[in-house]
């Protein structure tokens, strides 16, 4: 597995099949495996925080999540097989969570966000173990931990946003027993219906931001409209230094 390295960070150069059988893999191992997205707006994050970077340096594996990164490859003369975005891989996570039998515990959301897309998850996937669910909002992390230690989680998916889901994982990750940990992002609340998708034409054209920012302009306007062509202009540093 080759990675391409972008604002000094290493993304996994897979397809969705490949991405799939690295978790399955990864699930098996000995030790607990966190997963991480990279998209534009992530990478921004842990270029203005070391600590933030030195996380996704260290994780298991990180996945190359919107047109943003592909773009970036692109200016590097490279390339990634697919767009893995989260919102349609993570399904597919579900769906082999399901297949393979292991337990999953959503975690993140508002009240009540967590359960109803672990419902919607479980209609499809009728096969599916739901280890539990349980809100983003809370004061205690121990505690969540031990809940879903306590629950028998295999996989744990964290709808926290960055860089706070991934921080959840790094420090808590080994308390809660599970084997893998995934950041998802805005997935609960997709699949919950609390936030609409783009259509699929703009998804498959690498342009739901522009959705998302129309959806939602005064808490999205910053990372798109400023820090997309930061994003960008930083790529083409990256790539003018080397």
């Amino acid at each position: 597995m080759s990675d391409i390295h972008i604002l000094g960070v290493p993304l996994a150069r897979l397809n969705r099949r490949d991405a799939l059988d690295e978790m399955a893999r990864l699930y098996e191992r000995d030790d607990p495996a966190l997963v991480a997205y990279a998209n534009a707006h992530t990478l921004n994050l842990a270029t203005a925080d070391p600590a933030y970077k030195e996380l996704l340096l260290n994780a298991d594996l990180v996945l190359n999540d919107g047109s943003g990164v592909s773009l970036a490859a692109w200016i590097q003369s490279s390339r990634f097989p697919e767009n893995l975005n989260g919102s349609d891989l993570n399904p597919l996570i579900v769906e082999l969570a399901a297949q393979r039998g292991w337990p999953v515990f959503f975690l993140g959301g508002r009240a009540g966000v967590a359960d109803r897309a672990a419902g919607i998850l479980k209609d499809r996937n009728p096969a599916l173990k739901v280890a539990g669910t349980a809100s983003g909002y809370f004061e205690d992390p121990q505690h969540i931990a031990k809940q879903v230690r306590e629950a028998g989680t295999g996989l744990l998916m964290v709808a926290m946003g960055n860089p706070v889901q991934e921080v959840f994982l790094r420090d808590h990750l080994a308390s809660t027993g599970a084997r893998l940990g995934i950041g998802v992002g805005a997935f609960f609340d997709f699949t919950a219906g609390v936030v609409p998708r783009a259509p699929a034409w703009m998804n498959k054209a690498g342009i739901e931001w522009i959705y998302r920012l129309a959806q939602e302009p005064r808490r999205m306007w910053r990372r798109y409209v400023v820090g997309n062509p930061v994003f960008l202009w930083r790529a083409m540093k990256e790539r003018l230094r080397r």
